[in-house]
């Protein structure tokens, strides 16, 4: 389940770094996303969110319980800090990866409006240069210089906005560096209680036998 949720954040990070960065590989992107976007994708892509999401409502629960019962006994044994630990660790894991996913379909969104707004301002220019300076009025033209303006400024507020978006997407990505880091020493912290178990455990053996013989010498010897 771990090596799962980092390789679907490995992979989303990924996604957005081709899409923040120009290169011909950004125009496949937005076309698998084009395509994505076509058809029954919307309800497969639903579908396994809303499923992530059950299954981090259903790890948040269980370390509520976890936590419920430690402060019923007042204390929390090793296994259930481990468990505990494992159970945060997932949910993290998943609560980043919707983020991803959202922060992907708004980036894919913006950049549509910014190709499409991009069209525009050319369509415009040539139809401006192509219509002549006798059958164009002043007021047209002024019109015409008034709708760029605006569709530059909104090209910048997009801009800024992916910006934004690759500061966050860079965020995500060092924290689940962090997270791997961190499921790495629990896992080793696991290995070693569960050994330290089996030695506390081999050593009640021997206490038992141990006594067991001693009270099979004292009938025999009474």
């Amino acid at each position: 389940m771990i090596q799962l949720l980092f390789a679907l954040l490995f992979g989303e990070g990924l996604l957005i770094l081709l899409l923040l960065v120009r290169t011909p590989l950004r125009k496949l992107v937005l076309l698998g996303l084009d395509r994505v976007k076509r058809g029954r994708g919307p309800a497969v892509v639903k579908t396994l969110a809303t499923t992530v999401f059950v299954v981090l409502v259903s790890s948040v629960n269980s370390v509520m319980k976890i936590q419920r019962r430690a402060s019923a006994v007042g204390s929390i044994t090793p296994t259930d800090q481990v468990l505990m630990s494992k159970h945060m660790l997932e949910a993290s894991m998943m609560g980043y990866a919707l983020f991803l996913t959202l922060m992907i379909d708004r980036m894919h969104h913006h950049m549509t409006e910014l190709r499409i707004l991009r069209k525009q301002i050319r369509s415009s220019g040539e139809g401006k240069s192509a219509g002549g300076s006798g059958d164009n009025s002043n007021s047209n033209r002024r019109a015409l210089e008034e709708d760029i303006a605006a569709l530059q400024e909104k090209v910048k507020e997009l801009q800024l906005e992916s910006e934004a978006k690759d500061r966050e997407a860079k965020t995500a990505e060092t924290n689940a560096m962090a997270l791997r880091k961190q499921s790495e020493g629990f896992l080793l912290e696991y290995d070693r209680l569960l050994e330290d178990n089996q030695n506390l455990r081999s050593q009640l053996q021997s206490v038992d036998r141990r006594l067991s013989h001693s009270d099979s010498k004292k009938n025999i010897f009474p």
